[in-house]
């Protein structure tokens, strides 16, 4: 049966198709329209950013680190350029330990090598690179270069490196440098230094490498280059250079800071020299040291152990951080505050029968001197006195007197890790300990801090600084340990700002009748033997503390005792006597008498400064031995004994 086709019905149907696909085909165009006046229009700049950042790349150009020069103009610190081997970890194609044990088919890599990089690889992230080979040598770099198609992902790059020339020589005082770490990564990023910081991989940790890291970092600079679709420049489009940071002048005489660490020897302790007319640091020593080219590129674990677990504690900068009992170094300070608090007068004499007793408590002092004025009880360092001083002020008073001097108080060095120690009052007491019955203080309890003891805990730099201030007829400056800082571009030094000095306002005829105590200590008292001889006139004050207590019905056997139980040594001193200098806080650990150890190195410090004067080999080897007083053999000329060309430095 033939089917008759409504013709009619079929064309209304291919119209309404018909014009079904062509609103499609005209939705389509529109979007299509829509969409390039979006990408064309509306998003241009956009995407026109997008890509040229896609063909070029920003490549930060870090700066060149500044110098630390000493005051005469030694490098202490500065950089040197080498080649290192380096890993991304993102673009290796394969495991990074695999990648590795094919590098050592072509140079070297050690055990150690590959532990630094296991340590960096846990604060790094994956498309960071990362050094596995440091300071390649011209031909390992050759022999790597011939095969470096096998290697994607491992680069030769040239670095700066740093550098301390004078090794462990003023360690605490530089610091040093090391990679940054996560945490300060994280830092950085939440800083206003963030855009600075772009591409540096080091950062100061210690000492003025730390304390003064934004002037010696510099300005980081970029080039823009053009890139291939592989990532690789093709040319650079634009340069802005990186400008070095200033190189910084310290305060201190690294030849005498050399020379102080040499009479040390094996023995521990610390000694800080200051000029008392402008806080400038002239020593800072801290025994034992350390050499900080060790931390550069990261320490390894088993040198690591060896310091941090040595009962020597190498890495303490006890110079600001280890806290010793002043001792009898207290008392002139304690007879500045008993003639200022009217407690006491130049002519008050008390009797000195070798103890005192309290609330029937005998506190011996092991030698009886009779009848005994201010001056006498500080040549002679009398203990009854102090005892006797120290309860009619009570602890609030002293504490009060003593603040201002910096004892127990941060003194604002220019170098981070300052402690307080601590100066003790009543208030301290009840926000240190937890129990009531620990909390009240006790009448016994101050008799000892009359003579440097009890609960007194001070660095010996807050020692030297309030020595300063007293040889400076009350006028406290404070310390510090850098002087200038230099220019990149001009290389002229500008003096830093110092804070104004401070006159704690005291009577004059009080210090100089403290002053002239001192000086008698060094010609009639305990240090007379250890100053015999100089060509200057000084003050000074012998003083030997506890390093444990020992009962008070025990009588102290250094032979008994273990090392690190012995008293320590102590000596303040300053010179010249009518016109000061230098002023100096010393201490020898667990050493004993004060003027058998620490007195004859403030006595070669105060020769070199002073005098020009540099011990013989001879002085120096008793020295280290703790058998020298007066210096003996034939001395040298400072300007003869040269440890370092100014400017000399070398590449490990």
């Amino acid at each position: 049966m033939t089917e008759i086709r409504n013709v009619e019905a079929d064309l209304v149907r291919f119209r309404v198709r018909l014009a079904v696909v062509a609103l499609g085909v005209v939705a389509a165009f529109g979007l299509l329209a829509w969409r390039l006046y979006t990408l064309q229009v509306l998003r241009h700049e956009e995407l026109a950013q997008r890509a040229e950042t896609n063909r070029t790349a920003v490549v930060p150009i870090v700066p060149h680190r500044g110098e630390i020069l000493d005051r005469n103009g030694v490098v202490l610190a500065t950089n040197y350029k080498a080649y290192t081997l380096e890993l991304t970890p993102s673009r290796l194609g394969r495991t990074t330990d695999e990648a590795i044990d094919a590098i050592a088919q072509v140079v070297e890599v050690t055990p150690r090598d590959r532990r630094r990089f296991k340590r960096l690889q846990e604060d790094s992230r994956n498309f960071e690179s990362l050094p596995i080979r440091m300071r390649l040598s011209d031909e390992e770099v050759a022999r790597f270069a011939a095969q470096r198609y096998r290697f994607p992902g491992v680069e030769i790059k040239a670095r700066l490196f740093r550098t301390y020339p004078m090794g462990e020589t003023g360690a605490h005082v530089v610091g040093y440098i090391g990679r940054i770490n996560q945490k300060e990564k994280e830092r950085i990023e939440d800083s206003d230094d963030a855009a600075n910081y772009r591409g540096t991989d080091y950062i100061g940790k210690l000492g003025v490498e730390s304390s003064y890291e934004k002037v010696l970092h510099g300005t980081t600079g970029v080039e823009q280059m053009e890139t291939s679709a592989g990532g690789y420049a093709v040319r650079r489009l634009a340069s802005h250079p990186s400008t070095p940071g200033d190189s910084v002048r310290l305060s201190i005489d690294i030849q005498l800071q050399k020379l102080i660490e040499e009479m040390y020897g094996e023995r521990r302790g610390a000694l800080v020299a200051i000029d008392p007319q402008n806080g400038e640091i002239l020593a800072f020593v801290s025994k034992p040291t350390y050499d900080p080219n060790l931390f550069v590129e990261g320490i390894d674990q088993e040198t690591w152990d060896e310091l941090n677990n040595s009962l020597d504690k190498p890495l303490l900068n006890r110079a600001i951080r280890g806290t010793y009992p002043p001792g009898s170094t207290y008392k002139p300070f304690m007879a500045l505050a008993a003639l200022e608090t009217g407690k006491r007068s130049t002519g008050t004499t008390i009797m000195d029968g070798g103890s005192w007793t309290f609330a029937g408590h005998t506190f011996r002092s092991g030698h009886a001197l009779g009848a005994v004025d201010l001056h006498r009880s500080i040549v002679k360092s009398s203990n009854v006195y102090y005892y006797q001083l120290a309860n009619d002020m009570g602890v609030n008073a002293i504490h009060d007197f003593m603040k201002p001097l910096g004892f127990g108080q941060v003194t604002g060095v220019d170098i981070p890790g300052e402690t307080r120690g601590v100066l003790p009052s009543t208030d301290w007491k009840r926000a240190t300990y937890k129990r009531p019955e620990q909390q009240k203080w006790y009448g016994g309890e101050t008799i000892s801090l009359g003579i440097g003891q009890g609960y007194n805990n001070f660095t010996m730099l807050q020692l030297a600084n309030a020595t300063a201030t007293l040889a400076a007829g009350g006028v406290h400056h404070v310390p510090h340990l850098v002087k200038a800082r230099q220019d990149p571009l001009s290389l002229q030094f500008k003096d830093l700002p110092l804070a104004p000095p401070e006159n704690l306002g005291y009577k004059p005829e009080h210090v100089a009748a403290v002053k002239r105590g001192m000086v008698g200590v060094t010609q009639e008292g305990t240090s007379r033997s250890v100053m015999a001889g100089a060509a200057y006139l000084s003050g000074g004050k012998t003083g030997t503390a506890q390093a444990v207590t020992i009962g008070q019905k025990s009588r102290y056997n250094a032979a008994r005792l273990s090392e690190y139980q012995r008293d320590h040594s102590l000596y303040i001193a300053f010179a010249p006597a009518d016109n000061p200098r230098i002023a100096i806080a010393a201490i020898v650990e667990n050493a004993g008498f004060g003027a058998a150890h620490a007195a004859p190195l403030v006595r070669r410090v105060m020769d070199y400064w002073l005098a020009g004067v540099y011990p013989s080999e001879a002085d120096i080897a008793a020295l280290q031995r703790g058998a020298a007083t007066a210096p003996i053999g034939t001395p040298r000329r400072v300007a003869d004994v040269v440890p370092a060309q100014p400017g000399a430095a070398a590449a490990p």
